[in-house]
């Protein structure tokens, strides 16, 4: 298959692009800590018997549910599951949508579900989305930390979390969605790693 130059020089540009936000990221004392302070919010949760809700919109929302079932299922090896749940029961989503409008589809849900101890992972890019700013709103109310994964800083969600991971990436929302998949990779491998040392032995890394 002949190469396309041009073509090649996009898909090079884009991979330079992806290692450049992930270097600055890196690089951003702010989010690093956030992202140390954002796993012991999760591994308190826990701790404690709560449970963690996830939610975000269009791939924000598929990355919450890739979050939840990480913790759910498994990451690296085999282990009990932990008490993780994206907010993405179409049932629900379609019927508050219909009845309460688009904004509320969060906020119900946490509502319905969240109790004091829990943990909301909220993720929007923008970080104003108003369905998991409202969220973010119901979750104080009922005395659960928050969690927010962003795209940029001093958004509405900042201001509602208990931490807020900023990862600002570009114009344009697929750079931070590339470092929030990263992110939470991160969250999930030190949740296990407290809960299941086991797993990140040397035996069962070497086996």
């Amino acid at each position: 298959m002949p190469t396309d130059s041009a073509t090649r020089l996009l898909i090079t540009s884009a991979f330079g692009d992806a290692r450049i936000a992930l270097d600055r990221l890196m690089a951003n004392d702010q989010a690093v800590a956030a992202i140390e302070h954002a796993a012991a919010l999760l591994v308190h949760t826990f701790e404690n018997g709560g449970r963690v809700y996830a939610c975000g919109n269009g791939g924000s929302m598929s990355d919450a549910m890739h979050f939840a079932e990480e913790l759910t299922g498994r990451f690296r090896s085999n282990r009990r599951g932990l008490a993780a749940q994206a907010i993405s029961d179409v049932g629900h989503i379609s019927c508050v949508a219909n009845d309460f409008g688009y904004e509320q589809v969060f906020s119900r849900y946490v509502q319905s579900h969240g109790r004091t101890g829990d943990c909301l992972f909220a993720i929007s890019t923008s970080g104003k989305s108003a369905n998991v700013v409202n969220a973010a709103v119901a979750a104080k109310e009922i005395g659960m930390s928050v969690v927010a994964l962003t795209g940029k800083t001093e958004t509405q969600l900042e201001v509602l979390a208990d931490v807020c991971i900023a990862t600002p990436a570009g114009e344009f929302a697929d750079r931070a969605q590339e470092l929030h998949i990263k992110v939470i990779h991160i969250l999930i491998e030190l949740v296990e790693r407290k809960f299941f040392p086991e797993n990140y032995s040397v035996n069962n890394q070497t086996a």
